[in-house]
């Protein structure tokens, strides 16, 4: 079972707003979902990204893979994360099971 990590697209028409969710692979996109990770909002540019970043780690080291959309968005969380946040999440460390 080839799980990723990738959007799942929720909200009305022209109103966006995404999931991050762990998946199998063969699931349709708005499809069945193993866990949720995080949501994204493109429209509110400040507040708008919320990612549990432990639990995406945890399904990384599971050998999951990101779609370069999420890489990029866990890539620009740890960017704008706090200094004490950041170290955490950068050291590599995975939650403890």
């Amino acid at each position: 079972m080839p799980v990723k990590i990738r959007l799942a697209r929720y909200g009305a028409k022209k109103k966006p707003f995404y999931r991050i969710v762990a998946t199998d692979s063969r699931f349709p996109r708005d499809g069945r979902f193993l866990e949720i990770l995080g949501t994204y909002d493109p429209r509110n540019k400040t507040s708008g990204l919320n990612l549990n970043l432990e639990a995406i780690q945890g399904w990384l080291t599971k050998g999951a893979e990101t779609t370069e959309t999420v890489r990029k968005l866990i890539r620009n969380s740890s960017r704008s994360a706090p200094a004490g946040e950041e170290n955490a999440s950068a050291s590599g460390r995975s939650p403890s099971a």
